[in-house]
């Protein structure tokens, strides 16, 4: 947990790009149980999963720069979630 703590742009990097992949796995879990459960097939859409996935990373971004402080994270943070919101636009668009 200390390793979080650090005020770095490869650390901000590597959030970046960790939560939005383990929000869009926990999301696309919780779509497959519905998806079972009622008997419906794509209930939540990947594309719809994938956005939600990049949106949560702006919560990770406010925490850092506004709670801790840490504009280097902040900075490494917001440079992935560009990254991915246009990743998403060209292979989704």
């Amino acid at each position: 947990m200390k390793k979080l703590r650090t005020d770095s742009m490869i650390m901000g990097a590597i959030l970046g790009l960790i939560v939005p992949v383990i929000s869009f796995a926990i999301l696309y879990g919780i779509g497959m149980i519905i998806d079972e459960y009622t008997g419906k097939t794509n209930v939540l859409k990947v594309e719809t999963l994938a956005l939600v996935s990049i949106f949560i990373n702006l919560a990770t971004l406010r925490f850092y720069l506004l709670k801790l402080k840490y504009d280097l994270t902040g900075r490494g943070i917001l440079i992935i979630t560009f990254v991915l919101a246009i990743a998403y636009f060209i292979y989704f668009a």
